[in-house]
C-alpha cells in the first residue's frame, strides 16, 4: 500500500478502514501474514489512553511522533510485543494498534512461532499473539509499512459497516472517560468464516 495512506489525519477512519486489509512480514526469509480483523485507534496528545497523551515524549514512544507509515512497537508487561501503525503527519502522534488477524499465509510458521498445534482463531486474537505469530520484535520499531520486511496490502476486501463491531478499547481503564470511547473495531465472526 502507498505510504501516503497512513498520512490521513483521521485515525478513527484508518482504524476502521484497516479491517479487511492484509499485513505481512518476511522475517529470516519466511513469509507470514493475514487479514486484519481487530484494531484500536489512539489519538495522540488528547487521548488519555495514548502513550503520547499531553505531549509526552520518551525514548519508548518517540516513534509515535514520526510521519505516518511506520511501525511503532512497544513491549507490554515486559513480554508481549505490540504492533502499531503510526498515522498522520510528523509530530502528530496518532497510531492504530493491530489487535487481531486471520492467518492466511505461513500458518505452519505461525504455529511453530507460537508453539501451537492447530490454526484456530485464538492463534492471533490478541496484539501480543499477532506479533509472536508474525515474528515482530523491537527490531521492527520504526520500519516502514511498505518495506520488504513488513507491509500492508489492500486486496479489495470490502467490509460493510454491518460486519464491524465497535467497542471501548481493552486494558485502558486508567484513561478515565477516554477508556469508554468506542475506538476498538472488530470484524464480526461470521464475516471471517
Amino acid at each position: 500500500m502507498d505510504s501516503r495512506y497512513f498520512l490521513n489525519p483521521d485515525v478513527l477512519f484508518l482504524a476502521r478502514d484497516l479491517l479487511g486489509k492484509y499485513v505481512f512480514t518476511l522475517v529470516d526469509g519466511q513469509l507470514a501474514g493475514g487479514l486484519i480483523t481487530e484494531t484500536e485507534a489512539y489519538r495522540g496528545t488528547t487521548d488519555r489512553a495514548s502513550h503520547a497523551y499531553g505531549g509526552r515524549r520518551t525514548r519508548r514512544n518517540e516513534m509515535m511522533y514520526a510521519q505516518g507509515g511506520v511501525a511503532y512497537i512497544f513491549v507490554c508487561y515486559g513480554m508481549h510485543h505490540m504492533l502499531n501503525f503510526v498515522t498522520n503527519e510528523r509530530d502528530v502522534p496518532d497510531a492504530v494498534l493491530i489487535r487481531g488477524i486471520l492467518p492466511t499465509h505461513g500458518t505452519e510458521l505461525m504455529l511453530r512461532r507460537t508453539g501451537k498445534t492447530r490454526c484456530t482463531p485464538a492463534l492471533t486474537d490478541g496484539p501480543g499473539k499477532v506479533c509472536k505469530a508474525l515474528g515482530i520484535t523491537m527490531a521492527h520499531n520504526g520500519i516502514a509499512l511498505d518495506s520488504d520486511t513488513l507491509w500492508v496490502e489492500d486486496r479489495g476486501v470490502a467490509v460493510p459497516d454491518g460486519e464491524v463491531e465497535t467497542t471501548p478499547r481493552i486494558g485502558v481503564a486508567y484513561a478515565g472517560e477516554d477508556a469508554l470511547l468506542p475506538w476498538r473495531f472488530v470484524l464480526r465472526r461470521g464475516f471471517r468464516d
